[in-house]
């Protein structure tokens, strides 16, 4: 089983859920505080690897959710200093497991990555389009 770094929101309702079924699933989870780690462009980019720029985003932050922040926008040199000085900005959870880095929670992709027991089910309706299919943009479950 793998023993996880878990960058997260204390308190995200979504990051309790994910923590406890990876806990349930055999891994030992580290859970560290997103908000408050010091991130720079260097340490935070290897977490999104081929994602497109937009996909870092957490689209529940506030500023992204009332339009003010509009994710497609930015360079990725831009996004990663907006989500160095503004961490709540960063999709959640990051997750280190020996090395290798991912952003965000897609249960059939983690299950795929490091195996997830079947105590929840991996194609929970997504809370933002509310498909049981693979959601078009699964990375918003976050």
């Amino acid at each position: 089983m793998a023993t996880i770094v878990f960058y997260e929101k204390p308190g995200c309702g979504n990051n309790t859920k994910q923590k406890v079924w990876l806990a349930a699933s055999g891994h030992t989870v580290l859970p560290k505080n997103l908000l408050i780690e010091r991130w720079t462009t260097e340490k935070l980019r290897p977490f999104f690897g081929e994602m497109p720029v937009e996909k870092w985003f957490n689209p529940s932050a506030p500023s992204v959710k009332s339009g003010e922040i509009d994710p497609a926008a930015y360079s990725e040199e831009e996004a990663l200093a907006m989500m160095v000085e503004q961490p709540l900005l960063i999709r959640r959870p990051l997750m280190d497991i020996e090395g290798e880095l991912r952003a965000g929670f897609e249960a059939r992709a983690v299950d795929a990555w490091i195996g997830l027991n079947d105590s929840q089910p991996k194609d929970e309706p997504c809370p933002i389009c509310h498909r049981s299919e693979p959601c078009p943009a699964p990375e918003a479950v976050t």
